[in-house]
Formats: structure tokens, sequence, C-alpha cells
């Protein structure tokens, strides 16, 4: 099992709406992605790049695509903040922008703006896993569909976290919501 290796989501981060992703929910996503040394990476929605600059840790190259103007001025200082090299970022609308890729090893979809389209364009462009995180059960709901309709689904896991704080004295804990993290495979491997 690989280690990946976390920092908090709140230091150096320049933050946009819907993210970053928490660091639990993005090192389960990580694990689900089956990242390797050598791997070249796709993270679609990238928004503050925490995802992108946590995988960038392992892998050979990170691509993360976002359309928003702001998300792309965030990444970029993230990244630089993290320094980090290998993380190519790109403002554009997936699934056209997916054509300027080249094959990819596994990618993660933040966003899921198209959902359908993007998932149909990186079954041709991934040899292997497709993470896709989202929050709504009918957007899961979706995602397993399509990627059922592919035949590339793998699992869905529904992940409740919640973190500790001090109340009264003593410790309680505080949810965050919860995140469907919905898995895909091109190569068939379950």
């Amino acid at each position: 099992m690989r280690i990946v290796h976390l920092y908090r989501s709140d230091m150096y981060m320049e933050l946009v709406s819907g993210g970053p992703t928490k660091p639990e929910i993005a090192a389960l996503a990580l694990f689900k992605l089956n990242i390797s040394h050598g791997d070249v990476f796709a993270d679609i929605g990238s928004g503050t790049a925490y995802i992108s600059i946590m995988a960038a840790r392992i892998v050979k190259c990170v691509y993360a695509v976002d359309s928003r103007y702001k998300a792309i001025s965030a990444a970029q200082k993230n990244i630089r903040n993290a320094n980090i090299n290998n993380i190519k970022l790109i403002r554009g609308e997936a699934p056209a922008i997916l054509d300027e890729l080249p094959l990819l090893d596994c990618a993660f979809i933040g966003g899921t703006r198209n959902i359908e389209s993007v998932l149909q364009a990186l079954v041709n462009k991934v040899n292997g896993r497709i993470v896709v995180n989202v929050v709504r059960i009918q957007t899961a709901s979706t995602v397993i569909n399509i990627m059922q309709d592919l035949g590339i689904f793998v699992d869905a896991v529904l992940v409740q976290v919640s973190n500790s704080y001090e109340l009264a004295g003593e410790i309680a804990f505080k949810p965050i919501n919860p995140v469907y993290i919905i898995t895909g495979d091109t190569k068939g491997d379950k």
C-alpha cells in the first residue's frame, strides 16, 4: 500500500468556491485511484489544485484542468507555495479540453459539470482508474449509471468524516458533509 503524504488543506491555500477537498477525503480518493510513480494523471475540475498537489508528490505528471479564472489563479499560487513543478495547469472546459491531453493512467473528477460527456471522453483517454467525488445523491446515482453503461463501474463508497474540537472542556466531533467516492476502471480491474 502506498502512503500519500498529506499537508493541511488550510496551510498556504488560496481558496475558491467548492474547495479544497478535505484531506481525509482526498487521501481516500487517491487511494481509490491507485496512483503510482510514473503515472500521468489528470485532475478535472481541479479548483484549488489540492488533489493535484497531493498526486504530484507521487506521479510523473499532473494535468490540472479547470474552467474558472479564479480557480486557475488560486491553483497557481497553491502550486508555487507547495514547491511543486510537475503540474501543468490548463484553463478550459471539459470534455473539449481533454483532446489536448496525452493518454492518461488515471483521472480524478472533482466537478460534475458535463459529467456524462466527460466520462465518455475519459474512457478513451484513460488506461486505468477514474474516480469521481460528488456530494449530491442524485449526482452519485447519475455517475454510477453512466459508469455502468460504459462498463467501467467498480464501486461507490459514502464517506462521513468528523473532526474533533473542544466543547466545554471536552472533545466533541463536528461532521463534514458526506462525500460519495465513485470508482471506475477502463482496464476492467475490480
